[in-house]
């Protein structure tokens, strides 16, 4: 991975920065500059939006316009999607990794009203907000999509969705979906994926 390019890492649902610390450690070495941002979603009621706007400010405060790579975790993963299309992300982003992320939606959230967990009904299948993004794909086609899923997650049902509609896409053979962040060969796989030119 080239030095000059930084590494955005967004959390997900009941997650904070800290999630990420294993996989923090492993980049020590290679001095890639991490932003972490903590992007409090108030138990899923904070709308994907809003947290995407959030996110929007804290890359435009740390790096302006300058190109990143970027690796959102579940619900991370459909907040970093949304800056991408919806905020012009994708001007700035070389590669976008989404590890078992909710991409086309997850049944988990199917039946929780918009009024009052506004966040996880966006994560709903076939929801507004993922219609609208799988409606144009244009934003997506300028960056390179890595999607990484786990088969038996049962935070994203089915796990072999969580995947984003283009790019390529690889099963990690972990049993759980936090694993995806902390087993050893999860992390083994996302440095070659980050690492890579």
């Amino acid at each position: 991975m080239n030095d000059s390019r930084p590494l955005v890492l967004v959390h997900g649902l009941w997650d904070t920065p800290h999630l990420f610390r294993r996989l923090v450690r492993r980049l020590e070495q290679y001095q890639i500059s991490l932003l972490v941002p903590h992007l409090p979603h108030r138990l899923g009621a904070v709308p994907l939006t809003t947290l995407a706007r959030q996110l929007d400010q804290c890359i435009a405060a740390r790096w302006g316009d300058q190109e990143i790579d970027l690796l959102g975790f579940s619900m991370g993963g459909v907040i970093s999607r949304v800056w991408l299309q919806d905020f012009g992300g994708f001007r700035r982003c070389r590669r976008f990794i989404s590890v078992g992320s909710p991409q086309q939606g997850t049944l988990t959230a199917q039946w929780i009203p918009r009024w009052l967990f506004a966040g996880l009904a966006d994560m709903k299948r076939g929801s507004p907000l993922l219609n609208h993004l799988n409606a144009d794909l244009t934003a997506l086609q300028r960056v390179e999509c890595v999607s990484f899923f786990c088969r038996w997650d049962l935070m994203v049902v089915p796990g072999w969705q969580a995947v984003l509609p283009m790019g390529t896409q690889e099963e990690v053979p972990v049993l759980s979906h936090q694993q995806l962040m902390a087993h050893p060969l999860s992390l083994e796989i996302l440095m070659k994926t980050i690492l890579k030119d």
